[in-house]
């Protein structure tokens, strides 16, 4: 096994126990870090991969399949699941979290900016959503970043061109609409995921089933020895 890997997952794992036992979160990703001389980028993979069992359980429990989206009202996280494809498309770290969601680390967020891969993403979420038969969909923008109104505005165009129905808008808070939506919500973000009831991980669907990107994986060893 790679030996970065193989660190990284007992990192993992002593996180993991360390979170089981109420310690507190910033402190234990200090400690293992600093314990396994783990660079930025594996440390954010820890911040983003890593949870107490507990946590990781209540969010997989509201998970679903695509096929439980036919007929449904679909509201999708835009930047989130944009951002977390395009990071995929572009040979970017990915990771299979403790929850079961996929992430990226690349921390663009409001760096954002359309750019070569954008079309290709959208494509392929617009493509897939009208394949499982959603009803209708609502992608919410965060208005904050820059030119997210054109952005809006183009995937409207996008959903009309493919026959999908739906809104695109841009809003200053899009977890405020989208945790007060009734149909499923599609987001990696823990705390838009712990709010709501039913949850598609659409970027990390098409990432794991279509684009077959290799996800890290923090599970495949529990050898920590903090215990």
């Amino acid at each position: 096994m790679n030996s970065t890997l193989q660190r990284l997952r007992r990192a993992a794992s002593d996180l993991r126990w360390l979170l089981s036992r109420g310690y507190p979160r910033e402190a234990s990703l200090t400690l293992v870090g600093n314990r396994y001389d783990l660079p930025k980028e594996w440390r954010e993979v820890l911040r983003r991969g890593v949870m107490a069992p507990e946590v990781a359980e209540r969010r997989r429990q509201k998970l679903i399949g695509p096929e439980g989206l036919q007929g449904e009202d679909v509201a999708l996280d835009g930047y989130n699941v944009l951002i977390t494809l395009e990071s995929a498309l572009k040979g970017k770290v990915v990771l299979e979290a403790d929850d079961g969601l996929v992430r990226d680390i690349s921390g663009v967020s409001r760096g954002f900016r359309p750019g070569g891969s954008t079309e290709e993403a959208v494509d392929l979420i617009l493509g897939s959503l009208k394949e499982w038969g959603v009803r209708r969909v609502l992608v919410l923008l965060d208005s904050p970043i820059s030119r997210s109104g054109e952005l809006a505005s183009w995937l409207r165009l996008k959903m009309a061109q493919g026959g999908l129905e739906g809104e695109a808008r841009a809003v200053p808070v899009p977890e405020r609409e989208i945790l007060g939506f009734g149909g499923v919500v599609c987001s990696s973000d823990g705390e838009v995921v712990d709010r709501a009831e039913r949850v598609f991980d659409l970027a990390g669907f098409i990432i794991r089933e279509r684009l077959r990107v290799p996800l890290i994986d923090l599970k495949g060893d529990e050898g920590g020895d903090l215990r």
